[in-house]
C-alpha cells in the first residue's frame, strides 16, 4: 500500500481519499450518547488493506474520547467486535457483554439483512 491515508471525519461519516479518487467510508450518528455505526463501504480495488478496520478504529477512538457508547449496526462493525475483544468495552448493551456465539449470531443476522437489501 502506497502512502499512510489518513481517516477524517464529519459529524455523520468517517472517510477515507485514495489516490484513485476513490473513497472508503463508514457512515453513523450520534444520539443520546451512543455512536450508531450505520455502514461501511471499501471501494472493491482498496479491500483486504485494513481500510474498514482503520475506519472503525477511528470511530472508537472519537466515541471514547466522548464519551459515548457504541451501538455496531453495520456488519462489518459487528466483525470488528467479534475479532477485537478487547474493543467491546466501548460498547453499548447488550452487545457489550453478549457472548461470542450471540455476537456471531448477531453478525451473521445483519449480513442477511444487508445482502437481502443488496449492500456489499
Amino acid at each position: 500500500m502506497g502512502e499512510e491515508l489518513e481517516v477524517k471525519y464529519t459529524s455523520e461519516v468517517f472517510y477515507m481519499k485514495f489516490n484513485d479518487g476513490s473513497k472508503a467510508y463508514l457512515t453513523y450518528r450520534v444520539e443520546q450518547g451512543k455512536m450508531y455505526l450505520i455502514s461501511t463501504y471499501t471501494p472493491p480495488q482498496h479491500r483486504g488493506k485494513g481500510v474498514a478496520k482503520k475506519l472503525v478504529e477511528k470511530a472508537l477512538e472519537i466515541a471514547r474520547n466522548r464519551g459515548l457508547k457504541v451501538v455496531p449496526i453495520c456488519s462489518y462493525a459487528t466483525y470488528y467486535f467479534l475479532k477485537n475483544k478487547e474493543a467491546r468495552e466501548v460498547l453499548d448493551e447488550p452487545y457489550r457483554n453478549m457472548s461470542d456465539e450471540e455476537l456471531e449470531k448477531y453478525y451473521k443476522a445483519r449480513l442477511e439483512e444487508e445482502k437481502a437489501k443488496g449492500v456489499t
